[in-house]
């Protein structure tokens, strides 16, 4: 069933997209992140314009990343305080996002700096989490399936302005939690992603939270900062395309309650390795497709017969 998208110019099929709503919702509801790293990337390679794709896909990640707190609250497994300050460097964040991206937009440049975004971080998280994962199950294997000891005290416990957050048993400075929400708001605005698959890892390596916590207070500081960074592409740039929003939107919302289900059932150290796996062939694909020489090296675009 052929669709046309009117902001993209591009037909597509309407259960292609469903379907990649879906996957993405049940990866979002598993791991707690957006689904955009994948999502985005996704829509690329079907045909979609990578300014649509990043605008529409942040609309496609508040849905899937509300059913999948809602899920989390039920379970008391969202740290709301600890979500309201990472909030607060996010929105920050994704205004300036918004502003370089419309720079960018107006030098021609943005299709390019979105892939090469694409390739870069999610090289280089994925790897890091693959060997970081691969490590943990090690240890927990040698220590008989116990979970590994987490330092308890870092370079973060050392900062000024410290606050209490009771969810996760922290009493740290809400400097990191403003700075890491700050860098993932930028990405929000720039890539069309909730930043779960850099808040995640930054949540429990440099702030220190629990892992059970970790998935609920992403997903719910996600909510935010991607309907604010929707809102400003909507009114700045335009490039927000309804039709397919709405389709994302519903495979996104029922993927991310099975995804919450299945998450449960598996290991901490068994979730990282799988979200890893995954950022990695995305990667692999999105820098493929940029070295490689395109099949018609001619774009249509108006001008001068030559």
């Amino acid at each position: 069933m052929q669709i046309y998208l009117p902001i993209a110019e591009v037909s597509v099929n309407a259960f292609l997209l469903l379907g990649l709503g879906g996957i993405v919702g049940v990866l979002s509801g598993m791991f707690g992140v957006g689904g955009g790293f994948l999502m985005t990337p996704l829509l690329f390679f079907i045909g979609i314009p990578p300014a649509v794709a990043v605008a529409t896909e942040a609309n496609q990640i508040v849905a899937s990343s509300f059913s999948g707190v809602l899920a989390h609250l039920r379970r008391r497994t969202v740290d709301l305080r600890m979500g309201t300050v990472l909030l607060v460097g996010g929105l920050f964040g994704a205004g300036i996002g918004v502003v370089l991206f419309n720079y960018l937009k107006a030098l021609g440049q943005v299709d390019l700096l979105v892939k090469l975004c694409y390739v870069v971080f999610l090289g280089v998280v994925g790897a890091l989490m693959f060997v970081e994962s691969l490590n943990a199950i090690r240890k927990s294997r040698k220590s008989g399936g116990a979970p590994p000891a987490r330092r308890q005290r870092n370079w973060v416990h050392a900062l000024p302005f410290k606050m209490r957050f009771r969810t996760s048993g922290l009493y740290i400075s809400v400097i990191p939690p403003l700075i890491v929400g700050f860098a993932v708001g930028v990405l929000a605005a720039i890539m069309g992603v909730g930043g779960g698959f850099i808040m995640v890892p930054a949540m429990i390596y440099i702030l220190g939270m629990p892992t059970k916590v970790v998935v609920g207070t992403s997903l719910f500081q996600i909510i935010f900062v991607t309907a604010f960074t929707t809102l400003l592409h909507a009114t700045t740039n335009f490039t927000v395309d309804m039709m397919l929003a709405v389709l994302l939107l519903i495979g996104g919302v029922v993927g991310a309650q099975i995804g919450t289900a299945l998450g449960t059932k598996l290991k901490a150290e068994q979730l990282r390795i799988l979200l890893a796996i995954i950022v990695l062939a995305v990667c692999g694909k999105l820098a493929f497709d940029l070295l490689v020489m395109p099949s018609e090296l001619y774009s249509i675009g108006e001008g001068g017969h030559g």
